[in-house]
């Protein structure tokens, strides 16, 4: 409990500081009323004193019903609104109070007002355990009312633990009580009585006849049913249940589906619309049976819920046979409020949302979620699923609010975990909550932060909600995985023939998790399938085909209790059950790089998947599904999946998540350079380049010299990319200063040896990104197309290229830049000298250095435009 404070004040009426001993300064007074007009009674007469006493009195607006303080009272007014969300208002509250600073003392309307805003109890319990304690610090007096009949008892009792006074308020037989439930740290013979408002005086009901008819008289009033035991919530959710019962053809059930779809789907309009439209009473109420505390579920669940349910609704399309059915589980977005107040954090939440602290508190913040408590009902929800579970492996992904909406992505940025799910009730337990809170943590991530700024989303709710799936796949001896895992976009950014249509859509094939499908990893490549031409590879011989394949398998290990890594020819060697026939095509040559171990038939395998794409109509029906949702969406998409094959030789589609994809298409025609001679080119090439049609004037080009880089120590390697990092950050402007980043190998790489370990954050404000071969060194661009990377250069709308200078259709000329002026920044001056000298900053600008892309001809190039 809070200290104590000695200060004195007063309620405005003095009979009832008699009944109370006064007020304290940094008392809470909570209202327990059965109408609000029965607390303003007690607001007029308090804030006529607190202006009496030359205090300030500040009223917080937020209610429905009529004003509690009048214009003329000299009171400040803050008109406040609650649904913009549970963080912005309380967030705007803390702030409000911030700035009053101390001994100011606060009005607020009915609380109760707030659960039309949030739909539960729970929030109001956790927005007054936020600004209760804060009030308390700031030497503050605060009224607050809630409304007897419409909280969970739970709700009640939580804010009698944390308020300094709680007091009843009701009218029986016309006559106005005041029960005091809570004096802290003040006591008398008849204090904790019911008082009878008579005239200008409180008299105690000191004898058991009236104390009996008026306690009779209160409990008549009050819901006798399970129903008072309830949170909001769950009333709510029980009166949809009971529209459930009735006629499909009750009007209200239309506007029950949008209430739930606005307290649990989210606040993304277009998002909203998608699922009034496609989303039943049923199937709300069988997420709401799934939901583990309350709030909203999530982009990343709405997306998977939203896409699984338009196939479903397809007509004669055959997707009951041949998507796998879910049974997920979410954890609401409240939960991750709940987590920060539960902890004691809100105070740190607050500073993160400041400029000065949103880096800084932010880190700060991260290092604590980690080692964060759980509530004990959330414990046991989380206990109750994966009792549900068993000991199957599980997903637990991150599903922000944000997440996988229109025009955020948010690809890569917050954490998901595999859990292989062995071991004691205990330690399976431990495992699951130990993701929990590594996803919640990611919310502060650097990279997710950068990514919000950058977006302007920096000061919009963001609360990770998670989505929870049983894993996709089958045991195979002691190991669990899919046959397929995979990326699917409806529209093909890397179209790498002119005979390739963009709008066919694409995909990336991996045997195993889909983990390799969505990151880049090093040394490995997933299948790319042009959907219109699923049989053409982007090789240009059978030896690049093997170099550019998949070699090593992601799989959760149920020995070692762990996803694992583990190299195609070991699985082989091993004889584990794999597709073969659907995956594998046999090649000839067994010294050839990417070859795996001889095979019974004594004939290397490589994951090509041209079986499934050649012998079966696996890329027709993936096409079908992306048309689908790029119909109904009403824009470009992209969907992550899993395929397993029964032994009747059905495939099983698993649509695991789907989201808006935003796209740079050909847009109008360019008009290529020609006639260029070699002295006017930086670089050109045919094909290996992102980006759609563009003809951009390049006013900065930042290298890393391949020579150079290969030549640093790793350590130094990594002083590289925070250089670059710095330099990005220098870029205020993309408009004004349109920057070009070349270097070798690939950027974004974890590892130094194969290109600049860069964070995505450092390279945000480039406006081009290259990746240059430089086979002397071993490092080599990965056309990694699809990839959380590359969503991030789309959502940027960063162009990209991938330069093989010792190939044939390129031609790269680093000495253009060669004597060219320099920038002097200050990033460089503080640079080592070894680093320094392999970072070189061109200013091109006035050499008119430009850049022409076309996505007919894949031609692109880099070039002045002096001509004589």
């Amino acid at each position: 409990m809070l200290e104590s404070n000695s200060r004195w004040t007063s309620t405005g009426l003095v009979a009832l500081d008699e009944v109370l001993d006064g007020l304290r300064v940094g008392d809470n007074v909570v209202w327990l009323a059965d109408a609000v007009t029965e607390y303003a009674r007690f607001v007029r007469p308090f804030v006529e004193h607190t202006q009496a006493e030359g205090r300030r009195a500040i009223y917080m607006r937020f209610g429905q019903h009529a004003p509690l303080v009048a214009d003329d009272s000299g009171a400040t007014v803050y008109e406040l609104n609650a649904h913009h969300g549970f963080e912005s208002f309380t967030a705007r509250v803390y702030q409000i109070i911030t700035d009053e600073g101390p001994d100011a003392f606060y009005i607020f309307d009915c609380l109760t007002d707030l659960l039309d805003a949030w739909a539960t109890d729970r929030m109001i319990g956790d927005f007054f355990r936020v600004i209760c304690p804060y009030l308390y610090k700031l030497d503050t007096v605060a009224y607050f009312c809630l409304l007897r009949t419409r909280h969970a008892y739970r709700t009640i009792a939580q804010i009698r633990e944390t308020t300094q006074l709680l007091l009843g308020l009701n009218t029986s037989r016309g006559q106005l009580h005041v029960h005091p439930m809570k004096v802290w740290r003040r006591a008398s013979p008849t204090m904790f009585l019911p008082h009878v408002c008579k005239g200008d005086r409180f008299l105690p009901v000191a004898n058991s006849d009236d104390a009996t008819r008026l306690s009779r008289d209160l409990v008549s009033r009050e819901v006798l049913s399970a129903h008072r035991h309830l949170d909001s919530w769950d009333r709510l959710f029980l009166d949809a249940e009971r529209l459930c019962r009735r006629s499909t053809d009750d009007p209200t059930r239309h506007d029950m589906v949008a209430q739930l779809c606005r307290v649990m789907i989210g606040c993304d309009e277009r998002m909203l619309a998608l699922a009034r439209r496609h989303l039943s009473l049923e199937q709300l109420l069988e997420i709401k049976s799934r939901l583990i505390g309350t709030g909203f579920i999530g982009g990343k669940a709405v997306g998977m819920l939203l896409a699984r349910q338009i196939l479903l609704a397809e007509p004669d399309a055959g997707w009951t046979e041949q998507l796998e059915p879910h049974d997920s589980f979410y954890v609401g977005s409240d939960v991750f409020y709940g987590y920060l107040v539960h902890n004691g954090w809100w105070d740190l939440f607050m500073q993160q949302k400041t400029e000065r602290g949103y880096y800084t508190a932010a880190a700060q913040l991260h290092e604590k979620m980690l080692h964060g408590k759980f509530s004990g009902d959330v414990k046991d929800a989380l206990l109750q699923m994966l009792e549900y579970f068993g000991q199957y492996p599980l997903v637990i992904r991150s599903s922000s609010l944000l997440e996988d909406g229109f025009g955020n992505a948010f690809a890569g940025k917050y954490e998901s975990y595999f859990r292989v799910n062995r071991g004691t009730p205990e330690q399976r337990y431990a495992q699951v909550e130990e993701a929990v809170r590594r996803i919640f943590a990611s919310a502060m991530s650097a990279d997710a932060l950068a990514y919000r700024r950058q977006r302007g989303l920096d000061q919009l709710e963001e609360p990770m909600a998670l989505l929870c799936q049983r894993v996709s796949g089958a045991y195979r001896d002691h190991y669990y995985f899919p046959d397929v895992a995979g990326v699917g976009m409806s529209r093909n950014p890397f179209v790498w023939h002119r005979e390739m249509d963009p709008q066919a859509g694409m995909l990336r094939l991996v045997l195993g998790l889909g983990t390799r499908a969505v990151d880049r990893v090093e040394g490995d490549y997933a299948r790319t399938v042009a959907l219109d031409q699923p049989g053409r590879q982007p090789h240009k011989d059978a030896q690049e085909a093997r170099a550019f394949s998949q070699h090593d398998v992601d799989v959760l290990d149920l020995e070692s209790n762990a996803l694992r890594t583990i190299s195609f020819r070991q699985l082989l060697d091993e004889g584990v059950d794999m597709p073969l026939d659907r995956v594998a095509a046999r090649c000839g040559d067994t010294t050839a790089a990417g070859a795996t171990s001889e095979p019974l038939d004594g004939q290397p395998r490589l994951l090509s998947f041209e079986p499934l794409l050649k012998r079966t109509g696996f890329a027709a029906r993936m096409q079908r599904m992306l048309k689908t949702l790029e119909q109904v969406y009403e824009t470009p998409v992209d969907v992550e999946f899993t395929a397993n094959f029964t032994r009747e030789g059905v495939t099983r589609i698993n649509l695991v998540q789907c989201r808006p994809m935003q796209t740079r298409g050909a847009h109008s025609a360019v008009a290529m350079p020609s006639e260029l001679r070699p002295e006017q080119v930086l670089f050109r090439s045919t094909g290996d380049f992102m980006g759609g049609n563009v003809a951009m004037p390049i006013h900065r080009v930042i290298v890393v010299e391949p020579e150079g880089y290969v030549a640093l120590s790793p350590s130094e390697r990594y002083e590289v990319a925070r250089l670059v990092g710095r330099l990005n950050r220098e870029i205020t402007d993309r408009q004004r200063c349109t920057a070009m980043l070349i270097g070798p190998g690939r950027w974004g790489t974890s590892t130094p040896a194969l290109g600049v370990p860069v964070r995505f954050s450092e390279i945000n404000m480039v406006s081009v990104l290259v990746e240059v071969a430089f086979e002397a060194g071993g490092l080599m661009p990965d056309l990694s197309f699809g990839t959380h990377f590359f969503q991030d250069l789309v959502e940027t709308d960063t162009f990209y290229a991938a330069l093989f200078p010792e190939k044939a259709h390129c031609d790269y000329r680093p000495q253009w830049l060669k004597g060219g002026p320099t920038a002097s920044t200050e990033a460089l001056a503080d640079a080592s000298a070894e680093v320094a000298e392999v970072v070189r900053v061109y200013e091109t600008g006035a050499a008119g250095l430009r850049l022409f892309a076309d996505v007919v001809t894949q031609a692109v190039v880099c070039c002045d435009d002096v001509c004589e």
